[in-house]
């Protein structure tokens, strides 16, 4: 089954390692300096320059765009799904938890938002995703309000360092039936 590793930057090189991923979408301030893990192909490599904002950017700060959006669903098409795909920002709470879930509905857009949100709060007792990019992604992939609705409904997460990577699922687990 396909995940998604949630790591704040401090770990990328770790968790990259640790999960062999070779996909990395990256949700920094523009130009904030990281050194990509050598295990990440370049040309698999997504960068946006975006700050943890939900509200139009000044003093140099960029809120979330409908273009930043659309770069995470087409990345997460594209994703062979055969490794773990790695998204992280500076503390892994906001920004990669938001894209995590838009990339969960990209690749499978049949799954019910309560329970992607649900699964992503098991995942993470801290995760507070950008709402923001939960309302872009919301508008993109014909939600209906519903993704807005399902991550509102999860809360704030509680209090975090930022030192707390997680692996989620973009999948719902499969349904067995008894026989």
């Amino acid at each position: 089954m396909p995940q998604i590793i949630v790591s704040p930057l401090s770990r990328i090189a770790e968790v990259a390692v640790r999960h062999r991923c070779r996909e990395m979408v990256s949700l920094l301030a523009k130009d904030q300096s990281f050194h990509r893990p050598a295990v990440i192909d370049a040309t698999r490599h997504l960068l946006l320059g975006v700050n943890d904002i939900s509200f139009g950017g000044n003093d140099g700060l960029v809120a979330p765009q409908e273009s930043h959006v659309t770069q995470i669903i087409g990345f997460a098409r594209q994703w062979d799904q055969s490794a773990p795909l790695l998204i992280h920002c500076w503390m892994g709470i906001s920004r990669s938890p938001a894209a995590a879930v838009i990339a969960a509905l990209a690749v499978q857009p049949d799954q019910d938002e309560t329970e992607l949100a649900r699964r992503l709060r098991t995942a993470s007792a801290y995760v507070t995703p950008n709402s923001r990019l939960i309302e872009i992604g919301d508008h993109l992939l014909s939600r209906s309000g519903r993704l807005v609705a399902a991550v509102r409904a999860i809360g704030r997460g509680a209090d975090a360092d930022g030192n707390v990577p997680f692996v989620f699922s973009p999948l719902p687990e499969p349904v067995s039936h008894a026989s």
